[in-house]
């Protein structure tokens, strides 16, 4: 366990931790969980980040762990660096308000993807008229209420493209969002889709959103 954090490590400002405390006392055995934090990916010259909700005792010696405004956090230890002067914040004010890491880290520099990197565009096609019914019948009403919107950029084979929008741009639980929900739903309803493939430009989101625990 890393002991108590400087102002240079993680820091969690009041209005963050009461909204995130607030959406902790909807979670079973609220008491025991602390407020989970790690780097889950990159998008362009940014990081994507992983936020959930975890037993604090399953935080391992390496990892960094404080109580901040009387919520625990735990950041993985592979994590800790890339984190590092970063602040959890809340972003917005009532309804539009979300959750937002201000992060003074940037990834080492890579080619981003972008669309000059995705397949000819071509939405004509019956998988792709089928993924897009299924993304404005099933998905984006689903998002919406986080004011996050998914639009099929292009399929190419098995997988199909998406770009976020709204809320769901720049948002920590993005990746989420994506695997354990459109993805789930895109394959359900599509059988001839196997993967999706992100690509958003989560560094240029204005409006993210928090979602409460990963199980």
């Amino acid at each position: 366990m890393i002991d108590a954090a400087s102002d240079s490590d993680f820091i969690v400002t009041p209005a963050a931790a009461v909204e995130v405390l607030a959406l902790r006392s909807t979670e079973r055995n609220s008491a025991s969980l602390a407020l989970w934090i790690e780097v889950s990916g990159t998008s362009g010259d940014a990081y994507t980040y992983d936020i959930y909700f975890r037993a604090a005792v399953d935080a391992h010696v390496e990892d960094w762990q404080d109580e901040q405004e009387g919520l625990p956090v735990v950041i993985p230890s592979a994590s800790v660096d890339r984190l590092r002067g970063a602040v959890l914040d809340l972003d917005g004010e009532g309804t539009q308000s979300g959750m937002v890491i201000r992060n003074p880290n940037q990834p080492p520099s890579s080619p981003a993807v972008g669309t000059r990197d995705l397949p000819p565009v071509d939405l004509s096609g019956d998988v792709a008229q089928r993924v897009i019914q299924a993304l404005e019948q099933r998905v984006n009403p689903a998002i919406a209420a986080h004011g996050g919107r998914a639009d099929l950029v292009a399929v190419e084979g098995s997988t199909a493209y998406l770009r976020l929008a709204g809320g769901c741009a720049g948002c920590g639980m993005a990746s989420v969002t994506l695997s354990q929900g459109i993805e789930v739903t895109l394959r359900e309803l599509v059988p001839e889709i196997t993967s999706v493939v992100d690509v958003t430009d989560h560094a240029a989101g204005t409006n993210p959103y928090y979602q409460p625990a990963k199980k």
